[in-house]
Formats: C-alpha cells, structure tokens, sequence
C-alpha cells in the first residue's frame, strides 16, 4: 500500500520531479506526510534512483520534523479544534486511532514506543507513535528520543526493502 501511495504522490509532483533538487523536495515532503512517512519517502527515492544514503538523511530529517510538534502541541490544538463540531469529529477520529494502537505502547512505555515506530507496519510510524505519547502524556523529551530512534530503526530496514541492499550483500 505505502509503495502505490508513494507512487501517486510522485506522479502528482510531476514537472517539480524533473530536476535532482525537485527529487529531493519530494522525497522530503512525503516524509512529513503522516501514513507515508519516511517509509514512503526512501520507496519514491529508489524510485528516482536516487543515492540511497543521501536520501535516507533527507527522509530523516522529513520524517522527525513533526515529531515536536506533535509531542508539544496536539493536545491543545485538539482542546481547540472540539469547540467545533465538524473539527470535533476530525479529533474523535484521531483518538480512537490512537487508543486503537495505544496497548502495544502503554505496557512498554518508550521501549514500545521505539518499537511502533520503528517497525513499518501499516498504522504506525512516527505521526501515530507520537500522538499516542501525547495522549497519554508520556515524559516529550525521552517520547522525543524513542519516536526518533524509531525512525532511525523504521529507515534502517526499509532501506533494505527498497533499495534491495540484501540482494547487493548476497
């Protein structure tokens, strides 16, 4: 799934994927895109052929800029967006999402949460990863320190899955 929808952004970027920096302003944007993620990014940077360990870093970067945001400012953005109805839902939403995935980080406290981050499995990442720290007002700096070794393990492996790095090695 992540493959296809990182296929679609691309091809939405179209002319801007023309030039090497154009290729790397869209790996880096889909690295801030919650769902796609790093994850997404490194797969539409072998899809560019691009060098695999400048694109991780980029991917990176993409990736934990969020992060803080997240950490520090979801819960009074979303205090704020329940004063309105249709906002309201976007924020309901958002929490059943998170309590949905919370188990699996609540008994492991930051270990769990390194783990749903750094596992690419559909509906984790930093983006998700994050907001349940938030919402279940986990410590920020060692939430901030556990989200982005996630990212760093969540790169790892999908460079492996998307530059093919086991089949150079073998």
């Amino acid at each position: 799934m992540t493959q296809k929808l990182a296929s679609f952004i691309v091809g939405l970027f179209g002319g801007i994927a023309g030039s090497i920096l154009g290729k790397y302003i869209v790996i880096f944007i889909i690295s801030m895109i919650p769902i796609l993620e790093l994850r997404g990014g490194l797969i539409a940077a072998s899809l560019f052929n691009l060098p695999m360990w400048q694109s991780f870093f980029i991917c990176f970067i993409g990736n934990i800029i969020p992060i803080p945001f997240i950490l520090l400012l979801i819960n009074p953005i979303f205090r704020m967006m329940r004063k309105w109805p249709h906002l309201g839902k976007i924020v309901l939403w958002c929490e059943e999402k998170a309590n949905s995935k919370k188990d699996k980080i609540e008994n492991l406290k930051y270990l769990g949460l390194f783990l749903f981050v750094g596992i690419p499995l559909p509906g984790t990442g930093a983006w998700t990863g994050c907001l349940i720290a938030a919402l279940l007002d986990m410590d920020k700096k060692k939430s901030m320190l556990a989200a982005t070794l996630g990212v760093v393990l969540a790169g790892i492996i999908m460079l492996i899955f998307s530059y093919g790095v086991l089949g150079r090695i073998f």
